[in-house]
């Protein structure tokens, strides 16, 4: 499954208990300069709409 900055493969074990394995590309640079990760808050499309709302839910961060 494409996750944007990973894909992933979903299996259950015999249990019943669900694992998800990823890759480590395409990684996050694919949407934010290096110099810029982590600098601001990126959302999937699918929550986008509710960016807002998200926003207005998250602590504050202080930055020493």
């Amino acid at each position: 499954m494409d996750r944007k900055y990973f894909r992933s493969i979903y299996f259950r074990e015999p249990g019943g208990v669900l694992f998800e394995i990823a890759t480590d590309p395409p990684g996050f640079t694919v949407d934010e300069a290096p110099e810029r990760l982590g600098t601001g808050l990126m959302l999937p499309a699918w929550l986008e709409p509710m960016r807002g709302e998200i926003e207005r839910a998250l602590p504050p961060l202080t930055v020493p």
